[in-house]
């Protein structure tokens, strides 16, 4: 049996084609919880506000929510602004997460022939400017050598 799949070939899910690995300036379009037996996560779905070259695309990530993993999730939430009343809760509500800007860095890695992105590390958003010097020049010239 044949089926047709309008724009198959034209999708491709190389890691060159996306976002590459580096520092951005996010906002949160969408923040949801999964739940997974050994692994629960947040998948978190990203607006590029900066690198200019790369404004308007999305990423998206996962944060695990494993007790080895919660110093990440904290430190992702502290530094986008994230309500500290409602953190010291021990609460995350959804809604609050969409609209917090942050900076986040990317990297990419292939584990049992999965690509993978990585949110490596996070800093405010007023953190930018110092952050994003020389930036903008190594996007341009990862796009052309592309």
């Amino acid at each position: 049996m044949k089926r047709y799949i309008s724009g198959l070939n034209h999708a491709n899910g190389s890691p060159t084609e996306g976002v590459p690995d580096g520092l951005f300036l996010v906002r949160i379009e969408r923040g949801q919880y999964r739940w997974h037996a050994q692994k629960p996560y947040y998948l978190l779905r990203f607006a590029v506000l900066e690198a200019k070259v790369l404004a308007g695309s999305s990423i998206t990530g996962r944060l695990y929510c494993t007790p080895k993993a919660l110093w990440k999730l904290n430190w992702f939430l502290r530094d986008f602004g994230y309500d500290l009343e409602l953190l010291g809760r021990d609460e995350i509500e959804d809604k609050s997460l969409v609209g917090l800007r942050g900076v986040v860095k990317i990297t990419h890695s292939v584990t049992n022939g999965t690509s993978l992105l990585n949110l490596d590390g996070f800093a405010p958003a007023s953190r930018w400017e110092d952050l994003a010097v020389g930036i903008e020049n190594q996007l341009d010239r990862s796009k052309v050598a592309s």
